[in-house]
């Protein structure tokens, strides 16, 4: 709370001093692919993935290199995005159970999940809303099913919900959809068609792609594209690559909505992944679609590859074109930043835990206040349920300047990385500095009692 204030205060001055704004409050569009890795788009690293218009967001903005999500997979970021709040406050931890894979093979007893984000919970879409913006949600919503948390209900002026397939979908409320259709096609229409009605009035656009989830779906053509392209790397999936490139040219379409409708110069426009990308499972019997390398690990770990991902903001005459910026943000700073940049006042009903990086848009080396970043995650993601592996057990984490710890709850084992000199986190340092391992685990262990965060138990016997 006291960060939103501080944000708040500071914003009148940022915005006085942009001439991009001179038309009142900017648009937004936010714009969230579902497990596409860090290195999973041209301009991150890619030689074989097609990207063009995503790239030409990060030449026309800015693009963060230590972009992070709130959780390694899809719905604990989802909620911490929307609220600007970590896990322990909502408790929406993983998707559906934590208590993953055979019981026989758990150690632990996980803390129960909730599934759906509760109804006392603030959104950026009821803080944007009251700030005067047309709001719309179409895609994956993934915070509860019930018609009383449908996003319709969270803040949304216009909501369409639809996940779980690419092709033969049905959404929510229900439409009839022309056969052959491809989801990713069908919500960037209702995102056009979103922009256009409300082109003379001040939007906010949240447009969550299930593109690149599970099952893997491309269209024909995209597929023998990619099949006659050679493989690089981990890179060389022809079905995946495919749907990357619909999901790239929804990106495309956005943005040529916007230079048509004259909206571009006005309208804030942020790219970003829910987690990493389904790779680098070595040695867990688990298929790699794709690879998150030089980052080690994938989505369903709290190594770099499962919380690392792309993250570009453009916004005309304001970002610098082609600008990087390496402080370290997290999913519960939309919130904050956003509200800011619309101007918002009031003050939260809530406590918000993230800080607005409005200071980075103007200068790329400027730091944001705060001492660390958190995970939480009490509970199991299997990898092989047979043989009892696991791409993660109950295990917490704290990043703090270039360091980075993580705490593994069954047998209390730490690891300790120097990101800026071990991006793939091969050298565990923990014993090396074993000052710096101890800071960083006092850090962790007062947030989670600060944030009242419930911890994985011991079996009875």
């Amino acid at each position: 709370m006291r960060h939103l204030l501080i944000s708040l205060f500071c914003c009148s001055v940022f915005l006085a001093d942009v001439h991009a704004v001179d038309k009142g409050k900017p648009n937004i569009v936010l714009i969230v692919a579902d497990d596409l890795g860090w290195t999973d788009v041209g301009c991150f690293g890619s030689r074989y993935y097609e990207t063009p218009h995503i790239d030409r967001l990060r030449k026309e903005g800015m693009q963060f290199s230590a972009a992070y999500t709130c959780g390694p997979n899809c719905a604990p970021t989802r909620a911490c995005l929307m609220t600007g709040r970590y896990t322990p406050r909502h408790g929406i931890y993983t998707v559906s159970t934590g208590a993953r894979g055979l019981e026989k093979f758990r150690k632990l007893v996980p803390v129960p999940n909730r599934t759906s984000l509760p109804l006392s919970e603030v959104t950026i879409a009821n803080v944007l809303k009251e700030a005067g913006y047309k709001t719309g949600m179409f895609g994956k919503w993934h915070l509860g099913n019930a018609d009383e948390y449908h996003p319709s209900r969270r803040g949304f002026d216009e909501a369409i919900v639809s996940a779980g397939r690419h092709f033969n979908f049905v959404t929510d409320p229900r439409m009839k959809i022309a056969p052959g259709t491809y989801l990713a096609d069908f919500l960037t229409d209702q995102a056009v068609r979103f922009i256009e009605k409300n082109k003379n009035e001040t939007f906010f656009l949240y447009l969550p792609h299930f593109s690149v989830h599970s099952p893997f779906q491309a269209k024909k053509d995209r597929i023998t594209k990619y099949e006659k392209k050679k493989p690089i790397g981990g890179h060389n999936n022809p079905v995946y690559a495919g749907m990357i490139d619909s999901l790239d040219e929804s990106v495309g379409r956005i943005l040529n909505k916007l230079d048509e409708l004259n909206l571009a110069k006005n309208t804030i426009v942020l790219f970003y992944s829910d987690n990493g990308g389904l790779g680098g499972y070595d040695g867990l019997q688990i298929r790699n679609i794709t690879s998150n390398a030089p980052l080690r690990g994938g989505k369903g770990m709290l190594y770099e590859g499962g919380i690392r991902v792309p993250m570009i903001l453009r916004w005309p005459g304001v970002v610098g074109a082609g600008t990087t910026c390496d402080e370290p943000i997290i999913s519960v700073d939309f919130l904050p930043t956003l509200a800011e940049l619309a101007g918002v006042s009031a003050e939260p009903k809530n406590p918000i835990d993230g800080v607005s990086f409005v200071p980075l848009l103007k200068n790329s080396r400027s730091r944001i206040r705060r001492d660390a970043i958190y995970w939480h995650f009490p509970g199991y993601l299997q990898a092989n349920v047979r043989l009892g592996t696991w791409r993660t057990t109950p295990a917490g984490a704290i990043r703090a300047g270039n360091l980075k710890l993580i705490e593994f709850f069954e047998d209390g084992r730490r690891e300790l990385y120097d990101l800026n000199a071990d991006i793939g986190e091969k050298n565990n340092l923990v014993d090396k500095r074993p000052e710096d391992a101890e800071r960083l685990y006092k850090m962790l262990t007062a947030w989670r009692k600060s944030v009242n965060a419930p911890m994985p138990t011991k079996k009875e016997r």
